[in-house]
């Protein structure tokens, strides 16, 4: 198959490249090489794939790029919370409009092929909960007042703490972040457009190449560069939060079932291990990983605008529609994950590539960039050869 990846070269991206690669299957990458996460080109491109760095907002590039395309897999996004309105219109414009000009670009060159969007747990905001006197109950966003006195769990209108349950993909979507509306967007726009579509709704993703230090850092990222620093994690609140940590090779695996099946999978699906924990229990694996002497994860009980309190996945759709479960243990994970290689972020100074496209690990003139697309068949089967 010849498959697109968006954000090809990030860290669920360039997995997902890797394992297409691997499998034989021709690969194309468009990537901006986002100067907040990136410093030039990563030294981990795969040689078997070809690259080119442009944004989703260079509708040509698109347009060279998907067609030919039997699939496409939509990584490419801003990460993170998005914590108050000065970061609206970054998150629209990368989340939201890159994405209707990837649609645009589909439907431009008559694209007949599914699509595979990066999608999150986030859309869920909170998760599911219930009340031991009311049954479920969708709690509202927890108040400053009630997280700056230390009262973390979500409570029922009569006051109870609500319990956690799991998340289906038919709960509502409740993004209570700008990224996680972003996200939400993205789903909407895509089930729209008229293409087979498979939103994989992924939850906590760690592994190699995770970005540090930048915007793009998750929590394990952050909690690996503490240590590494010789400084305890900071875990906010009481650390009792759950949430479902998965491994990106996992991940990976996923997008390679839906992008390469058959037929195409319609829907949303979570990508879960199915073994939710709390975010000390991560601090704590990773705190096991490392020498004798290095400082224990803080618990903090300081609080983030945006942050929820509980969730976590039901796998079994993915596991029934997608046969998808995963298969990386989560001590196993985490453990190698605390010495594999990460990114670092820019030098002060750097700015984005100046050059449009990598192919086999060489640069190229935007004039052979054009040309190569307008070759795309023939030129990748070499690729992969």
């Amino acid at each position: 198959m010849q498959i697109v990846v968006t954000g090809g070269a990030g860290f669920i991206g360039s997995a997902v490249v890797d394992l297409l690669a691997a499998e034989g299957h021709t690969v194309r990458v468009l990537d901006s090489l986002l100067p907040d996460a990136h410093e030039g080109k990563p030294s981990y491109l795969n040689e078997a794939a070809d690259y080119v760095i442009a944004g989703l907002d260079d509708l040509p590039a698109l347009r060279e790029m998907v067609a030919g395309a039997d699939a496409v897999s939509h990584q490419a996004a801003r990460v993170g919370l998005g914590l108050d309105l000065a970061d609206i219109t970054a998150y629209t414009a990368d989340n939201a409009y890159g994405t209707a000009a990837l649609l645009r670009a589909l439907g431009d060159t008559g694209f007949a092929g599914r699509l595979v969007l990066a999608s999150s747990m986030v859309v869920y905001g909170e998760g599911h909960y219930a009340c031991p006197a009311h049954g479920p109950v969708r709690p509202g966003p927890r108040t400053p007042a009630d997280l700056d006195a230390g009262q973390f769990e979500p409570r029922c209108r009569c006051g109870r703490p609500l319990e956690p349950r799991t998340v289906t993909e038919d709960a509502p979507l409740d993004p209570r972040s700008i990224y996680a509306a972003s996200k939400v967007h993205q789903e909407h726009l895509c089930q729209v457009s008229g293409f087979p579509v498979t939103a994989l709704r992924y939850h906590n993703v760690y592994g190699p190449r995770m970005p540090r230090d930048t915007p793009y850092a998750g929590v394990a990222s952050i909690f690996r560069s503490a240590y590494e620093a010789g400084r305890a994690p900071l875990v906010f609140e009481d650390g009792r939060q759950l949430r479902d940590f998965v491994h990106v090779d996992d991940v990976a695996r996923a997008n390679v079932i839906a992008l390469t099946a058959d037929q195409p999978f319609s829907g949303a699906f979570n990508i879960a291990s199915g073994k939710p924990r709390t975010v000390l229990d991560l601090a704590t694996a990773l705190h096991a990983a490392y020498s004798p002497g290095t400082p224990a994860p803080e618990v903090t009980g300081r609080w983030r605008a945006g942050d929820v309190r509980h969730v976590f996945a039901s796998p079994d759709k993915a596991a029934r529609e997608l046969g998808f479960r995963a298969a990386v243990a989560f001590d196993e994970g985490i453990r190698a994950f605390a010495h594999a290689p990460m990114r670092h972020p820019p030098a002060a100074g750097r700015g984005k590539a100046q050059l449009s496209s990598v192919s086999g690990g060489k640069l190229r003139s935007r004039g052979e960039a054009a040309e190569l697309s307008r070759r795309f068949p023939s030129h990748a089967e070499e690729s992969c050869s």
